[in-house]
């Protein structure tokens, strides 16, 4: 168990806390939430013991293992898998002392030590490591590369790998999506149902905090207020309470006029039934939780687009994409026209940013042609734009580098819209957060009225309130959109067509949103079975031959089992002959030393080779069910 209670901090002359109070019990799962400054990170930097608090009193378990994602990871010789077993220093530990009772060739110590691996599973280790660097995006090949191969976002999803092996008791994470894909949220979302510890994560993504938590604590003007439920019913119980508010019940009927009169118009324009009925789903419920963000200091819209008819802005046709003339995505054709509004999915390397930045512009094509409309103005988010910001320069300089001859009163309101207020305009933007940056990296974007977005992530960086604005704009927004993003609220509300980005190819997806994991995790059942019998027409022929193949992959599995299940019995009854030797007294006598030695390495590789071998049994047994 965790507690807070009363606790205050106090930085210069003002309390970022002043009596707060809580408690997390065992297996608790819990979103921490609010606005960026809050002081969400502050609080874990208490949790771990770098804050101490100046008043009341914060209760942790003797002993207790806490486990978070380090924020830096240096350019490492390393393999990565290595590096992720790095978290895990129990293990580690046992592995020095098995090196060093060799070394010594303590016979007693080197059997205690392989036995205690044996029994508690560390045996495992390495093939947990690699099940998670794998569910990361991680293939085979890239595990065995070093840490210093990779770039700064691939370092951190080694380190949220290195914060998930450890044995912990408590496991904190400060947006741990941020620098995931769609794929590899839905595998971090599996993996922490089944955490049997104390959860707390920092997090701006609704839907991975629904999917995942069981309670909220809301941090807001020092103070925290405990919530049971998950986001959406978090902001249920919200809403209610500032419904109460007259000013606030005004305000709400407003915005709720503009909801509706958005699905209206989206519902006459939708071209699928399956994506248009998710999407009003979310935007009816949308419409219910407005009062929870009524305090929000964000407000913001795109300028009125001029360019209404539907000419296409920007084409690509017959398109080779990729880089160092490898081919990523072959012959693509895609058409944008004005008002379009379009969300890319696809899993990690596919080349999803690729086909964006040839859209924009920033990378050239291979192969084929691309086309542009004489009135496009593009607005272009990509996960690199916070790099181009001059960090010495304010805000306010980066506006007048746009446009010189705009009046101070102008650029004021205008960046007021994005909380930038006061003398904060002419701050060096070296000293803003990341939240900052991406807010005014937005704001760059709107000021220069485009009548198409193409937007890679950009909700990296942003807090809860500022999403919520940048979908309220974009609902707003009558040019065209093209999104990349693993938030899926902001895909659901405000795309409505779906290109999947996969296999060399960008075709519509069909489905909706939340039917996107199932076909993912489908498609990964056919990339891992040997044999998958695929569909091309209904031809008597073709279903005979399928059939066939089918019958044949069955006949596969079956072999399959059948000669993991004759190595496991194999690998048993070699484990049982060690055993009957190690059981003999003689065996431990000084001059055996060496032949002990021997068999109990023997045994180590034993115990692990029917570790693995039942694993891949399991799941030989597992395909075969799915089978027809």
């Amino acid at each position: 168990m965790i507690q807070f209670t009363e606790v205050a901090l106090q930085i210069g002359t003002k309390f970022l806390f002043e009596n707060i109070s809580f408690t997390l019990h065992a297996k608790d799962k819990a979103g921490l939430i609010g606005q960026n400054g809050a002081g969400k990170s502050t609080l874990f930097a208490m949790l771990q013991g770098i804050i101490h608090a100046d008043k009341g009193e914060i209760q942790l378990p003797k002993n207790l293992r806490l486990a978070t994602v380090k924020q830096e990871t240096p350019a490492l010789p390393m393999p990565a898998i290595e590096y992720v077993l790095d978290g895990d220093p129990i293990y580690r530990q046992q592995q020095r002392e098995i090196y060093e009772a060799e070394e010594n060739q303590d016979i007693e110590e080197m059997g205690r030590l392989h036995e205690w691996m044996g029994q508690t599973g560390f045996y495992s280790r390495p093939s947990e490591a690699a099940s998670l660097l794998n569910g990361l995006g991680f293939n085979f090949e890239e595990q065995k590369k070093s840490v210093a191969e990779f770039s700064g976002g691939w370092r951190m999803r080694l380190n949220l790998a290195q914060a998930l092996i450890a044995d912990s008791d408590v496991l904190l994470l400060d947006e741990p999506t941020n620098h995931l894909d769609l794929e590899a949220v839905f595998f971090l979302e599996d993996w922490l149902k089944n955490y049997p510890g104390i959860l707390l994560i920092i997090s701006h993504d609704r839907e991975f905090l629904d999917n995942v938590v069981k309670r909220i604590l809301w941090l807001e003007r020092g103070e925290i207020t405990c919530f049971t439920g998950n986001y959406s019913e978090f902001e249920v119980q919200r809403a209610t309470k500032l419904m109460q508010q007259q000013a606030t019940f005004e305000k709400h009927q407003r915005q709720r006029a503009h909801l509706e009169s958005f699905i209206n118009r989206f519902r006459a324009q939708a071209t699928k039934a399956t994506q248009a009925q998710s999407r009003i789903k979310a935007l009816e419920r949308m419409g219910d939780m407005l009062p929870a963000h009524q305090n929000s200091p964000f407000s913001f819209e795109f300028p009125e687009v001029a360019l209404t008819t539907r000419a296409n802005l920007l084409q690509l046709i017959d398109a080779d994409l990729g880089y160092h003339e490898k081919v990523i995505l072959h012959k693509v054709q895609l058409s944008i026209a004005a008002g379009e509004r379009i969300g890319l999915l696809g899993p990690n390397g596919a080349g999803k940013s690729t086909l964006i930045k040839a859209l924009a512009g920033t990378a050239d094509l291979i192969g084929g042609e691309r086309k542009v409309n004489q009135h496009l103005r593009m607005g272009y988010f990509s996960q690199h734009q916070l790099d181009i910001l001059v960090e010495h320069e304010s805000a306010f300089w980066h506006i007048r580098e746009l446009t010189p001859t705009a009046a101070e009163p102008t650029i004021r309101k205008f960046l007021g819209q994005f909380d930038f207020c006061g003398d904060r305009i002419f701050e060096a933007i070296k000293y803003f957060s990341g939240g900052e940056k991406a807010r005014l990296a937005l704001a760059l974007i709107v000021w220069q009225k485009p009548n198409l977005l193409l937007l890679d992530e950009p909700t990296n960086h942003l807090d809860i309130e500022m999403r919520q604005a940048l979908i309220f704009a974009l609902q707003e927004f009558n040019g065209a959109v093209v999104v990349i993003s693993h938030d899926r609220h902001l895909i659901r509300a405000t795309t409505d067509e779906l290109y999947l980005v996969y296999d060399g190819a960008v075709k519509p997806f069909e489905g909706s949103i939340d039917e996107y994991p199932t076909w993912w995790k489908n498609e990964q059942k056919k990339i891992n079975a040997p044999k998958e019998s695929v569909k091309k027409n209904n031809s008597r022929k073709d279903e005979r031959r399928e059939a066939a193949e089918a019958r044949q992959a069955k006949q596969e599995y079956i072999k399959t089992c059948q000669v993991l299940e004759k190595k496991l019995s194999e690998l048993h009854k070699h484990l049982s002959e060690l055993e009957t030797k190690l059981s003999h007294a003689d065996i431990y006598e000084a001059e055996n030393k060496n032949k002990l030695n021997q068999i109990l390495k023997e045994q180590a590789g034993v115990k692990e080779k029917i570790h693995h071998a039942e694993e891949a049994l399991l799941v030989a047994m597992t395909q075969l069910e799915e089978l027809p």
